[in-house]
């Protein structure tokens, strides 16, 4: 009976093992956004990404993503916009300091192409998006790249607007090493 249990223990303690992720530190970031306004393309960006990334490919069911980036960090590139964007009508960052962004489910698609589905939450508002990036590797550096299109309305940014898109494309682009 001894010998069943030990043999028991060791193969539960051997699956652990074997699905165990390595957790991924981000060395590199890039958070951009663009907008049309007045039908001219606006872009910009945020910086000071957080993250816990356990990725890999092999034990996608064991992966998690979870980021977060300080909303006053917005720039683009114009003093007097950003302190805008910063106030009550958009990011309220006083009241709300952070975007946060958790995984929910990663499937591959093939190749180094995968999508993940993931609660974003924006000034406490939170919606699943579904977010196709790429994965690749290179020695111990990983790099993740993906976009994905949001309501900026969904998220209590901005009032209605005749002159401002709803629609948001994010690009995501992150160098990890293991």
């Amino acid at each position: 009976m001894k010998k069943i249990a030990a043999i028991f223990l060791l193969a539960i303690f051997s699956g652990f093992a074997f699905t165990y992720i390595t957790k991924q530190n981000v060395s590199k970031s890039a958070i951009t956004f663009q907008i049309k306004n007045l039908g001219i393309n606006v872009a910009g960006s945020f910086s000071g990404l957080k993250a816990d990334i356990n990725f890999d490919p092999a034990h996608l069911e064991s992966s998690a993503i979870e980021a977060s980036i300080q909303s006053n960090t917005i720039n683009t590139d114009n003093e007097s916009r950003d302190k805008h964007l910063k106030g009550e009508d958009y990011f309220d960052v006083d009241k709300y300091p952070e975007i946060k962004m958790k995984s929910i489910s990663i499937k591959h698609n093939g190749g180094g192409n995968y999508t993940g589905t993931f609660s974003l939450t924006i000034k406490d508002k939170t919606n699943q998006v579904q977010v196709p990036f790429t994965y690749t590797e290179n020695g111990d550096t990983g790099n993740f790249k993906g976009s994905l299109k949001i309501k900026r309305t969904d998220y209590g940014i901005g009032g209605k607007s005749m002159v401002m898109s709803n629609d948001v494309t994010i690009s995501i682009d992150v160098s990890t090493s293991k």
